[in-house]
């Protein structure tokens, strides 16, 4: 049994089966949810992918772990942001639940 579920958000809806019930997420996948969206509320997300600055990006950076951090279920200590392309930003984390990796934007 699961111990964290939500229903699951994908492109700014919620994801509906074929049958026309909500799908769900559960654990780690929920607490990814869960951080992209309070990332995405905060409105740092946007600052950082439309910043330039290199100092002010890292601050943004550094914002966002430690809003990351601030979730319970995340391990303290172990949120990480990377940008593994140009404008593409991942967050990786140890969970109560085990290893999350999520996307968290990309410039377009």
């Amino acid at each position: 049994m699961a111990t964290y579920t939500d229903i699951r958000i994908a492109e700014d809806d919620l994801a509906i089966s074929a049958a026309g019930t909500p799908e769900y997420v559960h654990d780690v996948a929920c607490i990814a949810q869960d951080l992209v969206h309070a990332i995405r509320e905060s409105g740092l997300l946007v600052e950082l992918i439309g910043n330039r600055d290199a100092v002010a990006r890292q601050k943004n950076i550094v914002a966002i772990t430690l809003l990351a951090e601030q979730d319970y279920r995340i391990i303290p200590g172990t949120a990480n942001i990377v940008e593994p392309l140009l404008g593409e930003y991942w967050l990786y984390a140890d969970t109560v639940l085990g290893n999350l990796q999520t996307p968290l934007g990309k410039a377009n």
